[in-house]
């Protein structure tokens, strides 16, 4: 009697409904509704300088014909053989840009920084004296007042000279540069963009409390700053290390020289 009915819009269309029902409770139901359609292969390489580059190669083994399968093939190790290289040495950088100071589990064995800023301080303290030993006895041949002067004596005095003429010049910048400072004035504190935010690290932090909430305006929404790995040879030649078909290349061996 359905089928018979005018009004039934999908005998009509030539649809059986029991025939639909029992197809999406089968087992492969997930199939049903679905349309599967093949995505057009496009090479990660050009194409024709990549084949005319695979002939060349291979007329020297004694191979004249090479498929187009063959270079869309080579296409994609390529494409795939370049992410594997990216992701590993994207690892080993943020690796390298960890830091586990705050870190409860680590503790600070050697610092290398305070142990090069301790010799700076030595190395400047040993030059200072050095040079206040030079200018005392500078000043004493510049004060010597003997009639019989050698040409050493004659030497220290002109230099003797020439320091006392320097010092000068850097007392008379000095004050140049307070009186400029002092024409100028204090300099004026920048503004934040906003009341009642700390930008720390480029992320706002709203320092207003919840008493305070009332005081200040509404302020804009502060997007997180983009993190950015950089990689530098460094990193390449870990990696190359690492790799065993790349640890005794000849690549490998080039980037260590520069």
């Amino acid at each position: 009697r359905d089928d018979d009915d005018i009004n039934d819009v999908a005998s009509m269309a030539g649809v059986n409904l029991n025939e639909e029902s029992a197809r999406i409770m089968a087992t492969n139901s997930d199939l049903v509704g679905t349309q599967i359609q093949s995505c057009k292969d496009e090479p990660f390489l050009a194409a024709i300088p990549l084949h005319k580059r695979i002939l060349e190669t291979a007329k020297k083994l004694g191979i004249t014909d090479v498929p187009a399968e063959v270079v869309t093939f080579i296409s994609h190790a390529t494409q795939n053989r370049l992410r594997t290289v990216i992701e590993k040495v994207t690892v080993i950088t943020q690796h390298r840009m960890e830091s586990y100071k705050d870190d409860e589990w680590y503790e600070q064995a050697t610092d290398v920084r305070s142990q090069l800023k301790f010799f700076e301080q030595l190395e400047r303290l040993e030059k200072q004296r050095k040079d206040e030993q030079e200018r005392e006895i500078l000043l004493k041949a510049a004060k010597s007042r003997s009639r019989q002067e050698d040409p050493e004596q004659a030497r220290l005095k002109q230099k003797a000279k020439e320091m006392q003429q320097q010092e000068l010049a850097q007392m008379r910048q000095r004050d140049a540069n307070l009186t400029a400072l002092a024409a100028i004035g204090p300099r004026k504190k920048r503004k934040l963009d906003a009341p009642g935010l700390l930008s720390i690290g480029g992320e706002g932090v709203g320092v207003c409390g919840g008493s305070q909430a009332g005081l200040g305006t509404a302020s804009p929404r502060q997007y997180p700053r983009q993190k950015i790995t950089r990689v530098n040879l460094r990193d390449f030649i870990f990696y190359m290390e690492q790799e065993r078909e790349m640890s005794h290349s000849l690549l490998l061996y080039r980037a260590l020289l520069k």
